[in-house]
């Protein structure tokens, strides 16, 4: 019996790109998502959120609880099976891998052979999570919705679901995952507004003293508190962004290469080139030409993958 799932109710503001529900304890979806609220129906199984592309600030209220972050590829959200939602929006537009895993995570047989207290074991409503390891569990699930199946997917997936139960289980039940100590940081409607203001900005250079004026803060200050809050600094955030836009134009074919340089401030093509080579390992006509499917760039010894991106969440645009 397959697992019942409640991503179509939840996300009707979203075009779901691929999904399979093959095994009975897990169901993976690859979902685009426009900025705006989404439905928030009682989610009858557990749900991991992965953001793979884009970002922005997600808002989020259940059981009692606000949240506001500002999430990045790689970063995830935990919703369990049962939580009242009250309140879901997207300030900006979003790609999503979404893994669906029974309420209780491994079966009660299973949890006394590891003694481990069935009534310790609610999972959180944890948000913002930049957890390598939770990434790097997660993240070869979405290469089985893009490729055939194969008769060893049921083994490796029961294998990332036991190991994927268990890192739950030990960091993010309610009595072991706590939110971050709030320190002094930029509060979500002055970041919002220097975020705005550097997507309004890519077709020139945008100096620091100016970022630091939409927040009124000094430059120091500002760059300390930026990189807290979005875990780059404002310059490393220009640059990924000015990625993440060129390739968004890459796809639609309407620009040259040499127009979309200057459109998007990286000065010249060949700047344009060597920034955008150095953050996705592939030129930006190879890339153009592999959004059309017109070439396969094979894995390197660096460990990327057939489209020529690193296997970490920096991947998505955020190399350092």
């Amino acid at each position: 019996m397959m697992l019942v799932t409640h991503g179509d109710q939840k996300y009707k503001n979203s075009e779901k790109l691929a999904e399979t529900a093959d095994w009975p304890a897990l169901s993976i979806e690859h979902r685009r998502f426009e900025a705006g609220r989404q439905a928030t129906p009682v989610p009858i199984c557990t749900e991991i959120m992965m953001l793979l592309s884009g970002g922005g600030m997600v808002y989020r209220a259940g059981n009692g609880e606000v949240q506001k972050s500002l999430a990045r590829p790689g970063m995830s959200y935990l919703v369990p099976a049962g939580t009242q939602e009250s309140h879901l929006e997207l300030s900006d537009r979003m790609e999503c891998l979404h893994l669906y895993l029974p309420p209780t995570l491994l079966d009660q047989r299973t949890l006394a052979d590891f003694d481990v207290d069935p009534a310790e074991v609610q999972i959180a409503y944890a948000h913002g999570l930049a957890d390598q390891v939770l990434f790097h569990i997660c993240s070869p699930l979405r290469d089985l919705l893009h490729r055939p199946r194969q008769p060893t997917d049921a083994l490796f997936v029961e294998g990332i679901q036991i190991a994927l139960a268990a890192h739950l289980l030990g960091h993010y039940t309610i009595n072991r995952w706590r939110p971050p100590e709030k320190s002094p940081s930029l509060d979500p409607r002055r970041l919002q507004r220097v975020l705005g203001y550097i997507d309004a900005s890519l077709n020139r250079e945008i100096r620091l003293e100016e970022l630091a004026a939409q927040a009124c803060l000094s430059p120091f200050h500002f760059s300390r508190l930026f990189r807290e809050a979005t875990g780059l600094s404002p310059h490393r955030y220009v640059i990924d962004r000015r990625v993440q836009a060129a390739r968004q134009e890459l796809a639609r074919r309407n620009l040259s290469l040499a127009e979309i340089a200057l459109e998007l401030g990286f000065g010249s093509q060949a700047n344009f080139t060597r920034v955008f080579r150095k953050a996705t390992r592939l030129t930006p006509g190879q890339y153009r030409e592999l959004c059309c499917g017109q070439i396969d760039v094979k894995a390197d010894r660096d460990g990327k993958d057939s489209a020529g991106i690193a296997h970490d969440p920096a991947g998505f645009g955020n190399t350092a």
